[in-house]
């Protein structure tokens, strides 16, 4: 039987037209109207307390010296009754009223307000022990709680007991898991630094390198010039010797300089970047795609270290990389051995007690940034690097080949094994030739001789084929011009005979041996100027004559 419905007249101020309760009524009334609890068929509704901003704090405080009433405040701000009335508590309790006194900040008022942590009204607050410390002896053979716990309650009659101490000692385990122990979080900040030059004035950004460890937030962070592979890399050198060791697992952002190709199932890393992590044996897990909380440890630390570091050193002016790097190195100072408010412990303490020791040791030598490239053997048993050429075994020509570059060497591999090697050229002549590399030492060549590419220039014309030979005679070997000569031949394939051979002679009159001064000389005809005919003067009455110069 469906029951009769209740006048409007007679109906509670929350209860619905159907006869239910709505939360949104019963919420609002009860903030309305600072009711502390409300018996509705045999239930407690409780509104739960809360912390108020320092803004609402100070309103309230400003409400109160007034001579507003709780209830009206608790209307104003939108809050229970008993949490106004709480706060007024515990103002008296500390002696404050309204006006408060201008120079009280807002984290001097929290800490009159809410020194106690949390503790209740009245209680006596307990001492904490060192959770760094216990947490290292526990893991020690025979060490359990109730032993740890002993003997802090020998030093401290009055601390904690031994549920709440337990209960205590296991949160800070879990915000330090072994998970987050192994790993370092890595990221630019978004901001960057500026540096003067001396000298012109000018002014350049610097970015900033963030690190942060995962279980005990220490941090790392120094200034370079770009985020490419070199410095990204070279960052990474400089952090591992800041922390003195070695994580399991590195979580970069997908920037480019680390991973080639970003995936959620299969991310790709680049080559270069893999080799120095396989140099310190550690693993690199990039952030997923789209998944902030799996780089929200260095989101956090960057956003620390641009307060902390940007933000206190605005005011400063550098000259130099190092001076700036050298002023960030005391901002991390102030980062690591600030005491963080929820673990009462610094960043420091917690990676010397409890994140150093899980880190691997360091290498015996720090990596040299390398570069890798693919490449293929041309004809003249040279591969290319920054527009200089190397040579490699004459055996290996169009076979693919690997190419490390550091700052000093250049290396060749072929299957794994190192098949060449060469001082890295910066300047001189652009080819780095090792004579037992080039086939005219050996007994035989199976394809290209200079004498076939004198053929091939022959069918152009005598002037072609002396081009070939001037450019063959030209190098130390005579592969060296292969490359040359190929690229020359290519280029008159556009042309026609008389104007290829017009080029060919202009070429060797000036010196023009290779494929840029030829196609010059292509492009702006000027074997065409090289015309024996004489040029007719044209009179002009601008043309200054003999009689000008006396």
């Amino acid at each position: 039987m469906k029951p009769a419905a209740i006048p409007i007249k007679d109906r509670p101020p929350f209860q619905s037209k159907a006869g239910q309760f709505s939360a949104l009524k019963i919420t609002s009334w009860v903030s309305n109207f600072g009711i502390n609890h409300l018996a509705m068929n045999g239930d407690i509704l409780m509104p739960a307390k809360r912390r108020l901003t320092m803004r609402q704090l100070r309103q309230m405080l400003r409400l109160a010296g007034s001579g507003t009433s709780s209830r009206e405040i608790a209307v104003v701000l939108g809050i229970a009754r008993s949490t106004v009335q709480d706060n007024l508590q515990r103002a008296a309790a500390v002696g404050l009223s309204w006006p408060l006194p201008g120079e009280l900040t807002d984290d001097a008022l929290e800490h009159k307000l809410f020194s106690r942590n949390g503790v209740k009204q009245g209680t006596r607050r307990r001492t904490e022990p060192n959770w760094p410390d216990l947490a290292v002896e526990l893991k020690k053979p025979g060490v359990t709680l109730l032993i740890l716990w002993e003997e802090y309650r020998g030093s401290h009659p009055d601390g904690y007991g031994y549920s709440r101490f337990c209960e205590l000692l296991r949160g800070f385990k879990q915000r330090l898991s072994p998970t987050m122990r192994q790993k370092v979080f890595v990221d630019y900040s978004g901001k960057k630094i500026p540096i003067v030059d001396r000298k012109t004035g000018e002014i350049r950004e610097a970015e900033i390198f963030v690190a942060v460890l995962g279980a005990s937030s220490y941090t790392f962070a120094e200034a370079t010039w770009t985020q490419t592979l070199p410095d990204w890399i070279g960052s990474h050198v400089r952090m591992f010797r800041f922390f003195h060791g070695v994580p399991r697992l590195v979580i970069p952002d997908n920037l480019k300089s680390g991973v080639s190709r970003a995936s959620f199932y299969d991310p790709e890393i680049n080559r270069s970047y893999g080799m120095m992590a396989s140099h310190y044996g550690v693993g690199v897990l990039p952030a997923r795609p789209r998944k902030p909380r799996d780089k929200s440890k260095v989101e956090n630390g960057v956003r620390f270290a641009q307060s902390c570091i940007l933000g206190r050193l605005r005011n400063q002016t550098f000259f130099s990389l190092a001076e700036a790097n050298a002023a960030i190195a005391q901002a991390l100072d102030r980062i690591n051995d600030h005491v963080m408010r929820r673990l009462g412990v610094s960043r420091r303490q917690l990676f010397e007690t409890v994140e150093r020791p899980a880190l691997a040791s360091l290498p015996l030598e720090d990596y040299e940034f390398a570069e890798w490239r693919l490449a293929r053997l041309s004809t003249d048993s040279h591969v290319e690097f920054k527009t200089f050429f190397y040579s490699v075994p004459h055996s290996l020509i169009r076979q693919q080949v690997d190419l490390r570059a550091t700052a000093r060497t250049i290396e060749i591999f072929h299957g794994g094994k190192r098949v060449a090697v060469h001082q890295r050229r910066y300047g001189g002549p652009r080819h780095g030739t090792d004579p037992d590399h080039m086939p005219s030492s050996h007994r035989r060549y199976a394809e290209w001789t200079p004498d076939r590419f004198r053929r091939w220039a022959a069918f152009v014309g005598p002037e072609t084929e002396g081009l070939v030979v001037a450019i063959l005679a030209s190098r130390p070997h005579p592969e060296q011009g292969f490359r040359t000569c190929l690229g020359v031949l290519r280029l008159f394939r556009d042309v026609t005979r008389d104007r290829a051979e017009a080029v060919s002679a202009r070429a060797v009159e000036i010196g023009g041996l290779n494929c840029k001064s030829i196609a010059s000389l292509i492009a702006n005809h000027k074997a065409a100027r090289h015309s024996t005919e004489p040029t007719a003067i044209v009179d002009h009455v601008n043309l200054r004559g003999p009689d000008y110069f006396h």
